[in-house]
């Protein structure tokens, strides 16, 4: 069979070493310098962002680097904390790969009957995954097998995401099967593939080669960052894809240099913008099978129409925010369940649900519901766990909104990395990040320019920082709206009190 191939981006044809050598010779020098990063250095900097993280493992995890590819072992509470772990390593400047050999050694000791209970329960009290008919089997020592059919690729991997989230589960063996309801040529695959990892604000497709034959994927090619890799496996997986292989897809510092992004960001129209975001919903489980109405002025984005539940809700705003152009999001979405859950119902089912839940299982969370309205008061150490209790009630069938009264014992702040999360801590309007910190400005100012430097999505020397009294202030130019907002986080994560971001866009 003639395999399909496309080169998404001219200046690379096929992808040979004397054309990567040549193209790397016409980069700037400090881009070129980029690459040479020390492995001690990013060893330092993965358990700095470990150390920073509220929900991942640290004192039970070791680091080692070579030649730019991290190695994680030791020990975890949860799977959620192990990948999460290898998330935030992928993120950091110089990784080029991440192995993850943390072992789940769970909290909470549980019978094999009892796991897999815990599981269908997760399964079927979720909103998404309440109608996928799946097999649930568990061993004493945690391990889960599922089983199934499904006709998606996404509904696959949602199906894995819930299950990973309960605790005591140790890991998951995936053998539900995905069956497309047609069978799609080659060369269309290979089309929309394209256009998805062109569309995606969190891949840089432009030294990507895709190629299709007969269904199975190969990406090829070079990206600027392990996490960035990870998100365009993910974009390869359209209905009707056997297999993604992404092994010759290298991840080179250079290739995150914005002269070297700025392509990716020119003007879009209005018109390019609502027909990506409205592709961009078509493929995620927890949304495609509702009508959104979408428009676009100037790259805001408006959603309206009607969902069954406030996930739904919630991730169609996440979606629309993650593409290309998109400079804002209103979301009008209302939520109107398919049948009327009793609200007694409703507050045992989150109830069980925060209990299965490894971040929020160990806090005495109260839950009360009032017209399909959930309540939550208790006090969480921090605001990531808020945050997940909140979505927590939010997955849950027949909720049509949440009041989250939880108080956060230690505040600190909570930074959004969209290839480590699936929400934005800023989405909650109960968030204000921390008031106040012991934190010389200058010591800010030294940590704010470090998450700068290490960030593979910001080029550090476009910014200029000053803080006072905690207050950052963040002047200069950047290429895109993705590279403003991930300044921001930096700043943030460097101690910032509050940030004044005064960087501009491009021409805007």
């Amino acid at each position: 069979m003639e395999i399909e191939k496309i080169t998404i981006n001219n200046k690379i044809l096929t992808y040979t070493m004397s054309l990567l050598l040549a193209a790397l010779m016409l980069l700037p020098f400090s881009a070129r310098c980029a690459e040479i990063l020390a492995d001690t250095d990013i060893t330092e900097h993965v358990e700095s962002q470990l150390f920073l993280d509220p929900a991942a493992p640290f004192d039970t995890v070791d680091v080692t680097t070579s030649k730019g590819i991290v190695t994680l072992t030791g020990t975890a509470p949860s799977l959620v904390g192990r990948k999460r772990a290898a998330r935030i390593a992928s993120t950091v400047r110089g990784v080029r790969s991440v192995i993850n050999r943390i072992e789940v050694e769970p909290v909470r000791d549980l019978s094999a009957q009892e796991l897999a209970n815990s599981v269908r329960d997760a399964l079927l009290y979720d909103a998404a995954t309440d109608a996928y008919e799946l097999s649930v089997t568990a061993s004493e020592q945690g391990h889960i097998t599922l089983a199934g059919t499904v006709d998606s690729w996404a509904k696959r991997q949602l199906s894995e995401t819930v299950v990973g989230n309960v605790s005591g589960v140790v890991s998951i063996t995936n053998n539900i099967e995905v069956s497309a309801k047609i069978d799609r040529p080659d060369s269309e695959l290979l089309a929309e593939i394209a256009k998805r990892l062109h569309w995606d604000a969190l891949v840089d497709d432009d030294f990507i080669d895709v190629a299709v034959n007969g269904g199975n994927v190969s990406l090829s090619g070079t990206i600027g960052s392990a996490a960035e890799r990870r998100q365009a496996e993910w974009d390869a997986w359209v209905s009707g894809v056997k297999s993604v292989d992404i092994s010759a897809l290298e991840v080179k510092s250079w290739a995150a240099d914005v002269e070297e992004r700025e392509r990716k960001y020119p003007p879009r129209s209005d018109l390019e913008i609502r027909e990506a975001v409205e592709e961009a919903l078509l493929y995620d489980p927890r949304v495609l099978s509702f009508t959104t109405r979408i428009k676009s002025r100037n790259g805001m984005v408006t959603l309206q129409g009607v969902v069954d539940n406030m996930e739904a809700r919630k991730a169609a705003e996440r979606d629309a925010r993650n593409t290309v152009g998109v400079v804002a999001v209103n979301n009008l979405l209302k939520v109107r369940p398919v049948e009327t859950v009793p609200d007694d119902q409703i507050e045992e089912k989150v109830r069980s649900a925060l209990s299965r839940n490894p971040w929020t299982e160990s806090y005495e969370i109260s839950v009360s519901v009032k017209n399909q309205t959930v309540h939550l008061s208790g006090t969480v150490d921090s605001y990531l766990e808020k945050a997940e209790a909140e979505n927590v009630a939010f997955r849950t069938t027949g909720v049509t909104g949440v009041r989250n009264a939880l108080d956060v014992s230690s505040p600190e702040t909570t930074v959004y990395n969209p290839y480590i999360y699936d929400w934005s801590i800023y989405d909650y309007p109960w968030y204000q990040g921390i008031a106040t910190t012991n934190k010389p400005d200058r010591a800010i100012e030294s940590g704010i320019n470090n998450e700068l430097q290490w960030s593979p999505f910001v080029d550090s020397d476009q910014v200029n920082v000053s803080v006072e009294d905690g207050v950052a202030t963040l002047t200069g130019m950047v290429d895109s709206w993705p590279e403003y907002k991930a300044a921001r986080e930096n700043a943030f994560q460097g101690g910032a009190v509050i940030v004044i971001n005064k960087l501009r866009v491009g021409g805007f």
